[in-house]
């Protein structure tokens, strides 16, 4: 018995030492956010984007991706797009494939760690084989869902583009993919996913803790209109508006403050930051 208490001894002395334990949350690097715009799509209307919005009201809308640094993680919330077809269908001013507009930031297509993905629509997945190495993280249920069930009878697979699905089961065959199961979720220290209020599936956002908390929220919020209007984004389906509102709201808590939620495609990001060409620095 005193020898065991003696080995429990020797053992509470050495991590008291060490300074860690069993029970030690890994340290949070302070992570640096960059908003990288790819393209703008020019004469969107605010009615698409906002519910209840002027029909007669149109914006040039930013196409974008977020850059987070730290930790020895190069992490990009969405890869944008590059597919031919939604060129010719979205015609966009001054498009720069995302690999090539990543470089701009000092960061090459094959340092690229991580790449979460906020939801499987064209603009947002497209660009997943642009990266070589990068691990790919999309909620179970929306990888479930549009590589199976979404091109059944009776599925839904509006905005998805079969090629995005093909590199995405290819990506998991490579065993670069994972599912993050549900809300709430930290996938890396300090960074978190949350669940949105399907704008797809199962779309998500990301919480990024620092010095200052940061809430990404790519579509789940269109515009900063939205979040000063309390207005639902107006491609969610009504039954989910109230829903949607409420994840609003939710992000603004999570985020300390409206100004640290980032809508997705509000090309006022970059007025509001301090910018220097396409990248605007967040934190």
């Amino acid at each position: 018995m005193r020898k065991t208490l003696l080995v429990c001894l020797v053992i509470a002395t050495f991590f008291a030492r060490d300074g860690r334990s069993a029970a030690t949350p890994a340290a949070v690097p302070d992570y640096s956010i960059q908003a990288i715009r790819y393209a703008d799509l020019p004469g969107f209307p605010v009615s698409a984007l906002v519910v209840g919005g002027p029909k007669d009201e149109k914006i040039d809308i930013a196409m974008v991706v977020w850059l987070i640094r730290g930790g020895g993680h190069n992490l990009l919330l969405d890869s944008g797009f590059h597919r031919e077809q939604w060129l010719k269908t979205f015609p966009m001013n001054d498009f720069l494939r995302p690999d090539e507009a990543v470089k701009l930031a000092g960061v090459q297509p094959d340092e690229v760690t991580d790449i979460v993905i906020s939801h499987s629509h064209w603009d947002h997945m497209g660009g997943i084989d642009l990266f070589p190495k990068a691990t790919v993280w999309i909620q179970k249920e929306e990888y479930r869902y549009y590589t199976g069930e979404a091109w059944q009878p009776g599925g839904n697979h509006g905005g998805i583009d079969p090629e995005d699905v093909q590199a995405l089961v290819k990506i998991n065959t490579e065993g670069r993919l994972r599912l993050v199961n549900g809300d709430d979720q930290e996938i890396l220290p300090g960074i978190r996913v949350f669940t949105g209020s399907r704008h797809t599936y199962a779309s998500e956002y990301l919480r990024v803790n620092g010095k200052q908390p940061f809430v990404l929220a790519s579509d789940n919020c269109y515009l900063y209109r939205n979040l000063q209007e309390h207005k639902a984004s107006a491609t969610f389906s009504e039954a989910d508006h109230e829903a949607n509102i409420k994840q609003q709201a939710r992000m603004i808590e999570l985020a300390g403050s409206a100004d640290r939620v980032v809508p997705g495609h509000d090309a006022l990001q970059f007025q509001k930051f301090p910018t220097e060409g396409r990248i605007a620095k967040i934190h």
